[in-house]
């Protein structure tokens, strides 16, 4: 068995430490999500398919969440359950490997949230014996915009919403001893279509290296519910407010494109084969780089020897 202070000795990114992590558990089959056994080629004159195994999956994301839960020395985890499919797979899994005592979710509606995403977290609740408490964050939200230098436009208040249910889960967990397990899809994280600092605040992201349409097919897998599978996914920030409305673009389509990126397609590529407008994929790529920002630390500019975030990445345990 590995010291398990030693598992960040050699490592220089996150990725090569939850693969140290995964052998001090004895779990040697990990292997990249991206290709499971499965795995097969684009095919010529076809829609780009997204190779994916739910049982697979699982199984790393449940390791995953539990060795890192033990090796942080947390009690357990802390969840913001909105009644929508990615907190409630999140949920679901840390709740199977984790067990209900180490598992906190925390339900924080606001006076724009639909009722179906009240009903949905009571259904969810009840039939996986989750831990939840709710607390209704409409007065918090206001108070914030009557006292803001500048009133909030409907785009600022939906981040205020976000950032609000980020300071809740926070203190909670640090109440607890516990980490926040944030609910954000690889689909969300890759255009930016999250609160930097709001849902996209967070000490783990179990399903971030999976695609939206990847999280329904785990979702059927784990039991969820159909009517929260089908229903329109939102955020619930504004009224009548959906994802792919505000985005601009199916689900569907934009996981292909994204995927036709991860593997380094070329636009023109992608288009001819979903089949789809250049335009679309183009801005999709756009919307990639423009977020960036959003998924690192922000940049320091290089003055000493070595740098945080650029040549002094090493573990803290390192040195």
């Amino acid at each position: 068995m590995v010291d398990k202070k030693e598992l960040f000795k050699y490592s220089r990114r996150r990725s090569d430490i939850f693969h140290l992590m995964c052998i001090s558990h004895n779990f040697h089959d990990y292997k990249p999500l991206s290709k499971p056994d499965h795995y097969y080629p684009l095919r010529d004159n076809l829609p780009i398919e997204i190779p994916f195994d739910p049982e697979y999956a699982e199984k790393v994301i449940e390791e995953f969440i539990k060795t890192y839960v033990e090796v942080s020395g947390a009690r357990g985890v802390v969840i913001g359950l909105s009644g929508g499919i990615d907190s409630a797979v999140v949920s679901v899994l840390c709740r199977k490997i984790l067990g209900k005592r180490k598992v906190k979710c925390l339900f924080l509606p606001e006076k724009a949230t639909p009722k179906n995403d009240i009903k949905h977290k009571e259904i969810l609740v009840e039939m996986f014996d989750l831990n939840c408490r709710d607390i209704n964050i409409s007065e918090i939200v206001e108070n914030i915009s009557e006292i803001s230098p500048i009133k909030p436009d409907k785009m600022a208040l939906a981040n205020i919403k976000a950032r609000t249910r980020m300071i809740f889960l926070y203190e909670y967990a640090n109440s607890t001893k516990s980490i926040v397990c944030g609910t954000s899809n690889k689909s969300e994280l890759l255009i930016g279509y999250f609160t930097k600092y709001g849902d996209g605040g967070a000490d783990i992201m179990p399903i971030g290296d999976l695609y939206k349409t990847q999280v329904f097919q785990l979702a059927r897998h784990l039991g969820i519910p159909e009517e929260i599978i089908k229903k329109p996914p939102s955020a619930g920030l504004w009224r009548g407010q959906t994802d792919e409305k505000e985005i601009g673009i199916s689900y569907n389509i934009l996981d292909q494109i994204l995927y036709g990126l991860e593997l380094k397609m070329s636009p023109h590529e992608i288009a001819e084969k979903i089949p789809v407008s250049i335009d679309v994929v183009k801005k999709v790529r756009e919307m990639r780089a423009k977020s960036q920002h959003k998924r690192r630390t922000p940049l320091i500019p290089k003055i000493g020897i070595r740098t945080i975030g650029l040549d002094w990445r090493s573990p803290v345990l390192e040195g």
